[in-house]
């Protein structure tokens, strides 16, 4: 299966947000950073506007007005500690398109192919290098497969990342 993106857009808040910086709690200080996986699949209604991306953006754009801190960025203060910098940066939007069919997936267990539908986010930039919320919109043959990755913390006792081999 073959992904193809077409764009790539950093979709920032509708309206002026709170410039401020929040800390991250104790606990989630102590966790392991990645960000969590999700995968909606939508199949077509009879909407005309079923997979305009621009409507998504926007509705995307008016939400990150409310919960801003999604639009922001890690970074560490003074002594190290890891907030998260609310300045309205945006959340990545990718709007892609395969060539394959659904059942190429097969029972959605991840394997190769299905790594193929996540954003790739390099972390090897640093913290404050890349957005807390990623999405990416496929038209994936005649269905429509909407992506997050979305910034989250797992407890290294009890969570693994089960996209690497570790």
């Amino acid at each position: 299966m073959k992904v193809v993106v077409r764009e790539s857009t950093m979709v920032r808040p509708g309206e002026e947000t709170p410039t401020t910086t929040l800390w991250n709690s104790s606990l989630d200080l102590i966790a392991v950073n990645t960000h969590a996986i999700t995968v909606y699949f939508y199949g077509p209604n009879d909407a005309t506007n079923f997979f305009d991306t621009k409507v998504m953006k926007d509705a995307l754009s008016r939400a990150l007005v409310s919960f801003y801190p999604l639009a922001g960025r890690f970074k560490q203060d003074e002594d190290g500690r890891v907030e998260i910098d609310c300045q309205g940066q945006g959340v990545l939007f990718l709007e892609a398109e395969s060539d394959g069919i659904i059942d190429d997936l097969g029972d959605f267990a991840p394997t190769s192919e299905s790594l193929k539908l996540i954003p790739v986010v390099d972390y090897s930039l640093g913290l404050g290098s890349y957005p807390l919320l990623n999405l990416q919109v496929l038209q994936i043959s005649k269905f429509l497969l909407l992506k997050t990755v979305m910034y989250e913390e797992f407890f290294p006792k009890t969570g693994k990342n089960i996209y690497k081999n570790e």
